[in-house]
């Protein structure tokens, strides 16, 4: 019976590799994305005209201030809470952490955890949808204005999203989202600096709206392009033989994301526990905002490179073994 049942998950594997296998792994353009990111880039280089000469510091300092917070939505809510499980929030932090990432107007968490759990899984190959190895442009610019390849899409509906969808703070924003994003992403910030302090309505619109977005926009986009920037590169030495040390730098930080993305002190652009979302999350603890903070000590990722090395097995497979937190299901890529 038990051959039997092992037959069978063979050749449904068999089969869906098959299926896999004969679907079409080309993009093709999305226009609408396509041509918003074209007027998005001339908006944004407009805003510097309003910027430098025709706006008060009041509504510059707002414009970084929200987009300090939309991006405390993203990289501390979206990816290191919900895409990648690293801590656990209370229903007060969740949502401010929601309402944060409807500000960076990033699309529904929902959505933005569902891309970036397939760009984990099958990282740097045709089914990731912001695939490094095709270089830093097509990364960071070029696979976001792109449709999902009909393989991609089907990977991507097969994912499992169940810790998601059971999160009613998630789910009430995926529902709302249009709404929401007009109110807060839009509105509100647009608004505030002619109805509180006078400032022209055209100003405001370019500042708060189309140069703030398109910051936002890279920040969040830096996530999964960061790699090629603050990533070491194979054979690369730290720190870099190059005058580019002074400019930036690079760290294997990147590399051990992928291998445990659990791990709540790894930043999204190449440091480890000093950076400002997690001191931020530390803050959070100690209001009892959260909780579980999920990481790996020396001792732990040293046994599972033993493990990986003597049973020659996946060294990401050994550290869940050696972390009790990281055997819940489903899997957080």
């Amino acid at each position: 019976m038990s051959i039997t049942v092992t037959e069978s998950v063979k050749h449904d594997d068999l089969n869906e590799k098959n299926d896999l296998n004969t679907l079409s792994k080309s993009r093709e353009p999305d226009w609408v994305k396509v041509l918003f990111q074209i007027q998005l880039i001339i908006s944004a280089l407009c805003s510097i005209h309003f910027i430098l000469y025709d706006s008060q510091w009041k509504t510059i300092f707002f414009a970084l201030v929200l987009i300090i917070f939309g991006h405390i939505g993203v990289a501390a809510g979206a990816h290191r809470l919900w895409a990648h499980q690293s801590y656990t929030a209370n229903p007060i932090l969740r949502f401010f952490l929601m309402m944060c990432q409807t500000l960076s107007g990033t699309g529904s968490i929902y959505s933005w955890v569902q891309w970036h759990r397939l760009h984990h899984k099958y990282f740097k190959t045709d089914l990731d949808p912001f695939n490094p190895s095709k270089g830093w442009i097509f990364s960071h610019i070029l696979s976001n204005g792109l449709c999902l390849s009909p393989a991609q899409q089907k990977e991507l509906e097969k994912l499992d999203m169940s810790d998601i969808e059971t999160d009613k703070i998630v789910m009430w924003q995926k529902k709302y989202y249009v709404i929401l994003y007009l109110i807060v992403a839009l509105l509100l910030p647009i608004n505030t600096p002619a109805e509180y302090w006078g400032e022209s309505l055209l100003t405001s619109t370019f500042i708060l709206g189309w140069f703030r977005y398109f910051v936002s926009l890279n920040l969040s986009w830096l996530i999964t392009s960061s790699s090629l920037i603050w990533g070491l590169k194979k054979g690369e030495k730290y720190p870099c033989d190059t005058n580019l040390v002074f400019i930036i730098n690079k760290s294997n930080w990147l590399s051990y994301h992928y291998l445990a993305p659990w791990d709540y002190k790894t930043s999204e652009f190449g440091q480890y526990s000093n950076d400002f979302i997690s001191k931020l999350i530390d803050v959070f603890q100690i209001m009892e905002c959260a909780s579980n903070l999920k990481t790996i000590d020396s001792d732990t990722v040293r046994k599972a490179l033993i493990n990986s090395v003597v049973q020659k097995r996946n060294i990401t497979e050994c550290l869940s073994e050696l972390c009790d937190y990281t055997t819940q299901k489903p899997k957080f890529y």
